[in-house]
């Protein structure tokens, strides 16, 4: 069996930060699956707002706009 691979910190967060989005969006009107595949279809996006220093709920609000 593979090993499972660890993921830097920076990933993490990028992910955890995510996933906190995505709570906003579908708090804004979206179903789990339209917000999960929104941001996978933006991701480069969603990436440049959390460098940006957004916040998950900024990010979901600029999103949603």
């Amino acid at each position: 069996m593979p090993k499972k691979e660890k993921l830097d910190p920076e990933t993490e967060a990028l992910i955890q930060w995510c996933t906190e989005v995505e709570k906003f969006l579908v708090k804004g009107g979206a179903t789990l699956e339209q917000a999960q595949q929104h941001i996978e279809e933006e991701v480069e996006w969603f990436t440049d707002q959390f460098y940006d220093g957004l916040t998950p709920e900024e990010a979901a609000n600029e999103a949603l706009n």
